[in-house]
């Protein structure tokens, strides 16, 4: 039987592990933090729970008195302008924890469940490949003994973790990295979030929507530099409007606690103070001591294992799958190249990674859902594509559940008018995107996307729109 070593159980390493079982190959899976890694316990599934949260109450704020909604309370007339809804942040983390743990035992059931084992421990290769073509991993259990398992082809799906600037150091308390924040047990009555990345925005919009005071600083002339333009103009916007304090085109140097306040120093000597801050300043890849160079593991000058699109690394035997990668930090990723390297090594068909067919979403409020080619690929000539964007304003549900901001966007090429990007900024965009996305997949046209009904009325109607949109354009040949 065909044996398989995964080191690390995040959605690489798991998703990886369900495949090898199901194929007939003997699985073990190295895991020292528990199935589904930082993605389950740590990132994704804690960071949009605590989001979840946030979004209704940026939802009731923001549209209640629009909506005829009536909050009856004792707040004297004098202070009606105060807050309503509150939250407890003690017991939002606490549920937030709660559902972490529980998706992680769920994965671990239906691993094992598939014939996968399961060892507790970190795992690291032994050295190059054997006469015979197998390779060794040694584990290593929190007890400090050594185990050596062989294996006939290794899967390193170890993840990332929070890159530390030298001078601003997290202590767990007033200055956090963003596996930290689930310990708080009252919201930061003023937060310096440090980072307008993905990870930096998504923290920012939720703890002013929870109630905190945010200062969000970002080293770019805007937030979500790697988004789409128009989408992070929109949601800057917003962040403004809603009373977010946005520092542009200023980076982070220090961060230090003085007493029960933070101050985080700028490069251009500025001095920014609060009762919290949150380090939001990217990732580095976990490929530090295992052993991988010396395996003959090529490795980037960030760290990052060198892939090619089936997963396989530069050393026969070992693949590599996840943010380890550098590829895309995102779980759909992660899972899709472990399943790919395992259908790779066990012989099934598979087709290459292709990154133009990834949708991907910001969990921000309102949401920005993105796929295939982007407004910077047409911008730069790397693709010739007609673009439409159409504000959901005009959009009839938009404005029965009072949507003021966002937008639709497609790309598709001149003449074939095929569908190769899309753009939505909107409440739950992280659902409207999935049409384009199959679409893009499909090598669908703004014609069939135009034809297919859509729900009246739907924010899905603005994707219809938009294709038709494109599609008169195609036919009137306008350039």
């Amino acid at each position: 039987m065909t044996r398989i070593v995964i080191i690390g159980g995040g959605p690489g390493g798991y998703e990886a592990a369900l495949v090898g079982a199901q194929l007939g190959a003997e699985v073990t899976v190295v895991d020292c933090d528990g199935l589904g890694g930082a993605s389950v316990l740590t990132d994704c599934v804690p960071s949009k729970t605590l989001i979840a949260t946030a979004e209704v109450m940026t939802t009731f704020d923001s549209s209640y008195e629009e909506l005829g909604i009536i909050v009856a309370d004792d707040t004297p007339h004098i202070e009606q302008a105060a807050r309503v809804v509150g939250v407890d942040l003690g017991k939002v983390n606490r549920r937030v924890k709660r559902l972490a743990l529980a998706q992680s035992h769920d994965i671990t059931a239906s691993v094992t469940r598939a014939g996968a084992k399961v060892m507790r421990g970190r795992g690291k290769l032994g050295g190059p490949q054997g006469i015979d073509g197998t390779r060794d991993v040694i584990v290593t259990a929190a007890d400090g003994t050594e185990t050596i398992l062989t294996a006939d082809a290794v899967l390193i799906a170890t993840g990332g973790t929070p890159r530390e600037i030298p001078d601003a150091q997290p202590d767990g308390e007033r200055i956090l990295n963003w596996t930290q924040v689930y310990d708080l047990d009252e919201l930061p009555e003023e937060l310096i979030v440090v980072g307008s990345g993905v990870t930096g925005a998504e923290f920012a919009g939720a703890y002013q929507a929870l109630g905190s005071r945010v200062t969000l600083v970002s080293s770019r002339d805007r937030v979500l530099p790697g988004e789409d333009p128009d989408a992070a103009a929109v949601l800057e916007d917003v962040f403004r409007r809603r009373g977010m304090n946005v520092v542009g085109r200023s980076r982070a140097e220090s961060a230090k606690r003085v007493g029960d306040r933070v101050e985080v120093t700028l490069s251009d000597g500025r001095v920014l103070t609060g009762t919290h801050c949150l380090m939001a300043v990217g990732a580095i890849p976990n490929t530090r001591n295992m052993n991988l160079e010396e395996s003959g593991v090529r490795l980037k000058d960030s760290g990052h294992i060198w892939t090619d699109k089936v997963s396989r690394t530069s050393a026969p035997g070992v693949y590599a799958a996840g943010d380890v990668t550098g590829v895309f930090a995102l779980a759909s990723v992660a899972a899709m190249q472990g399943r790919i390297a395992m259908y790779h090594f066990l012989g099934d068909a598979v087709a290459p990674l292709n990154l133009k067919t990834v949708s991907s979403n910001v969990f921000t409020d309102p949401e920005i859902a993105t796929v295939g080619y982007t407004q910077a690929d047409v911008d730069a000539g790397k693709i010739d594509a007609r673009v439409v964007k159409l504000p959901l304003l005009r959009n009839p549900r938009a404005k029965m559940q009072g949507i003021r901001d966002g937008f639709v966007k497609m790309f598709c090429r001149p003449g074939t008018g095929i569908v190769v990007g899309g753009v939505v900024v909107s409440p739950r965009a992280s659902e409207l995107i999935h049409p384009i996305s199959i679409a893009v997949d499909n090598n669908l046209t703004v014609e069939q996307i135009a034809n297919a009904f859509t729900v009246y009325p739907s924010l899905s109607g603005s994707i219809a729109e938009v294709a038709r949109q494109l599609h008169t354009r195609k036919a009137g040949g306008e350039a």
